[in-house]
């Protein structure tokens, strides 16, 4: 006897409420649902229908296998279906959310890769340094820099936001390498101009195991990442970079890492998403792409 198809037949005469409308719902013959549940009761040595002429009621045995069975066979579709719609699900659009920097320069290189395993999702960005409201904005994933994101929100932490100073070689030829923090307070610096304050942001430096907010005589200060990056490596000035950032142009010798003993961590690189109990599997495949990616590849 096949004990789940014999329990499915039972829980379809239990909703609609006779053999004849659940055997219609089957598409079966009433003999045949009559003989599956014969073949229950047989089974169990139970009676699971008190049976009339013009009424069909449950045993309090049968209102109890309805009871718990119910629940175990929908939990078994949702697997089926999960299972089915898997291959189908590893295509469509996944929306991002990310502040621009990170966007341009941690995620596109590895939005590369990850399309290379899973060629039919395709995703739409949403760059912005402020925080994504993922509801309002319809995001499925989002990435922020500094604190953990609040709110109803499920936040990874992928690694430390690293902040250090760096010149480029020209700059150094011209101006020469300082040697600690007076020597850099008389250089030729670049800033950062927050986007949303507007204000010239401090550099964030480690001094005695200390984080101490020093503010710069910036020659030029820019209000994006790519800019301060593009200036430094031009040799305009010294400036105070995220490491992630620079990663190629150091190992390409287009930068230079200066007074390591400064570097300080600014936050953290979060991910954050819903809290979904049926999260789309195109979703999942990125979300754990982007952890081990990241866990590989020091930020």
């Amino acid at each position: 006897m096949d004990k789940a198809r014999v329990v499915t037949i039972f829980l379809g005469v239990v909703r609609a409420g006779s053999f004849s409308q659940a055997a219609v719902e089957a598409g079966m013959t009433q003999q045949a649902v009559s003989k599956a549940v014969r073949q229950l009761e047989e089974d169990l040595g139970v009676r699971l229908f008190h049976r009339s002429t013009r009424k069909l009621s449950l045993t309090e045995e049968g209102a109890r296998l309805a009871e718990l069975a119910d629940p175990g066979l929908r939990l078994l579709d949702e697997a089926l279906d999960q299972v089915r719609n898997s291959r189908r699900d590893a295509e469509g659009m996944i929306r991002v959310s990310a502040p621009t920097s990170v966007g341009n320069l941690l995620l596109m290189p590895l939005i590369q890769e990850f399309q290379e395993q899973y060629p039919n999702i395709h995703f739409d960005f949403l760059l912005d340094d402020r925080f994504t409201d993922l509801v309002a904005e319809r995001v499925d994933v989002g990435f922020r820099t500094g604190k953990e994101p609040q709110r109803n929100l499920v936040a990874r932490r992928l690694g430390d936001i690293v902040l250090q100073i760096y010149a480029a070689p020209s700059y150094l030829e011209k101006y020469g390498k300082p040697k600690n923090l007076d020597e850099l307070l008389r250089h030729r610096c670049t800033g950062f101009r927050h986007p949303n304050t507007g204000r010239l942001s401090p550099w964030m430096l480690t001094v005695d195991g200390t984080t101490v907010f020093q503010d710069m005589p910036a020659v030029v200060s820019f209000n994006t990442m790519e800019s301060e990056v593009a200036a430094v490596q031009a040799g305009v000035g010294i400036g105070q970079l995220v490491v992630y950032s620079v990663r190629e142009q150091v190992a390409a010798g287009k930068l230079v890492p200066l007074l390591p003993r400064l570097n300080s961590v600014y936050g953290g690189l979060y991910m954050y998403y819903p809290q979904r109990k049926q999260m789309p599997q195109r979703v999942r495949h990125f979300i754990d792409f982007i952890t081990e990616a990241l866990r590989r590849t020091a930020i």
